[in-house]
């Protein structure tokens, strides 16, 4: 009876053993404790970027240095279902835009039932702001009433962005940063080329 128990116990424990081993050497072999993205993904997941790839948008001064309030317009085609933008228009389902550059979020005039979302948020509708808010509204002010997705492209909510602000705002629009990858690139070679010049001089 002892040395059946004794086998049984050993078998058991043997195979723990052994499934031991094959759980730690798959998990090597697979990397399963390793807490990173493969570096082929098996597939693309839409709206999720890679990982490195673009390093975010540029900045928003950047991009209204080159906006095209023409084509700005045409892209706010698709927001006049919902709002109005000339000079005293009336609201809509959205309110009227006409000013909104540089306006109080939230507190618009005419009357309009802005969200508690946006009404929370405070400042004004700053070029930044404005930014956001075209990228993804729900983002900028979870629990807002509106329901348009966003812009994915920069440059598109540049160029509306440059529409809104030409519609009664004409605020100046922001410098443009200068490339700091350029200047950091020129300030090695000019180092290096200033002692050359020096011993060229002394000879």
């Amino acid at each position: 009876m002892d040395d059946r128990f004794n086998t049984i116990a050993g078998w058991t424990l043997f195979s723990g053993i052994v499934g031991l081993g094959l759980t730690i050497a798959s998990s090597m072999y697979f990397q399963a404790d390793k807490h990173h993205a493969p570096e082929t993904a098996g597939y693309a997941v839409e709206g999720v970027a890679e990982e490195g790839a673009g390093g975010g948008d540029p900045p928003i001064a950047t991009l209204l240095a080159a906006a095209d309030v023409a084509k700005g317009e045409a892209t706010f085609a698709k927001c006049t279902s919902c709002h109005t933008i000339n000079a005293g228009g009336a609201n809509g389902i959205g309110p009227n835009l006409h000013g909104v550059v540089g306006e109080a979020i939230g507190q618009g005039v005419g009357g309009f039932a802005f969200s508690d979302a946006l009404k929370s948020k405070g400042g004004n509708w700053s070029f930044d702001s404005l930014n956001d808010w075209l990228k993804s509204p729900k983002a900028f002010a979870p629990g807002t009433k509106m329901t348009f997705a966003g812009l994915s492209k920069p440059e598109d909510r540049a160029n509306v962005i440059a529409y809104l602000n030409s519609q009664g705002s004409n605020l100046p629009l922001p410098a443009a940063e200068a490339a700091p990858a350029a200047d950091a690139a020129a300030a090695p070679a000019e180092a290096e080329a200033a002692p050359e010049a020096s011993e060229a001089a002394a000879q």
